[in-house]
């Protein structure tokens, strides 16, 4: 507490949100934005606005004759408004790695506690071109996927899919040409070699959750689930933050 008191003489560290001066025992947030995160508690409903937009785009790909199963789950740990949209941009944006995986793990505990993500066995990144990656220098989702396996107690492959087109930024389109700009967009990078329980043949995931930093129409999300179709049971998404529907 004391180097942190002296610590912050020299380097002041403020709130993401309200840029207010941080308490020694403060991390990315004040007190005050701390306790007004506006938690989404999506994790402990199989309905809500973000499950069902994700797969309500699942079952149109499809289309009307085949009626798609399993329902993939989907959580956001708070809602992307206001000045806690600076979570993510912080994350996304500045290389502020340290408060990614203060809120992946936050996000990581509210998975491992609910029922509905308790039996994921595998996570995977929602992947960057390379093209992006290259000039940003890293992938936010994969730091978030990484803390979110973590607290799940299972892997994280950040190599199983890739994105095979370079897609224009989906800031400013709206759901139906998001869903036409990452339509086909991902691909399985390699087939994986799955290896199973002693005595027993290999087996692929049974539940696989994506992450990405913000869900908004869930376009991108339900391309990734397209290129995963066939390889788990179910395909579920969980973000840090999502624009409320």
């Amino acid at each position: 507490m004391i180097l942190q008191r002296i610590a912050d003489l020299f380097f002041p560290r403020v709130c993401l949100c309200c840029g207010k001066d941080l308490e020694p025992d403060e991390k990315h947030l004040c007190a005050g934005c701390m306790k007004d995160l506006p938690l989404t508690r999506y994790w402990k409903l199989r309905n809500n606005p973000m499950s069902d937009s994700f797969n309500a785009l699942i079952q149109r790909q499809m289309g009307s004759d085949i009626q798609y199963t399993p329902y993939g789950y989907a959580a956001a740990l708070f809602f992307y408004r206001g000045g806690f949209r600076a979570i993510t941009k912080a994350l996304k944006y500045k290389r502020n790695f340290a408060a990614g995986v203060f809120f992946a793990k936050l996000l990581g505990k509210a998975l491992s506690e609910s029922d509905l993500f308790r039996d994921v066995d595998l996570v995977v990144p929602i992947p960057l071109h390379w093209t992006r990656r290259w000039r940003r220098g890293y992938n936010q989702a994969e730091t978030i996927a990484r803390e979110v396996a973590a607290q799940l107690g299972v892997p994280c492959k950040t190599d199983l899919l890739r994105r095979v087109r370079h897609t224009k930024t989906q800031t400013r389109l709206d759901s139906e040409r998001r869903a036409s700009n990452v339509s086909g967009a991902f691909r399985i990078n390699k087939s994986p070699v799955w290896t199973g329980a002693e005595g027993k043949p290999p087996e692929g995931p049974k539940h696989i959750l994506l992450i990405d930093d913000v869900f908004t129409t869930g376009a991108t999300a339900a391309a990734c689930e397209s290129a995963l179709r066939n390889m788990g049971r179910r395909v579920s998404i969980a973000t840090l933050a999502c624009v409320e529907h």
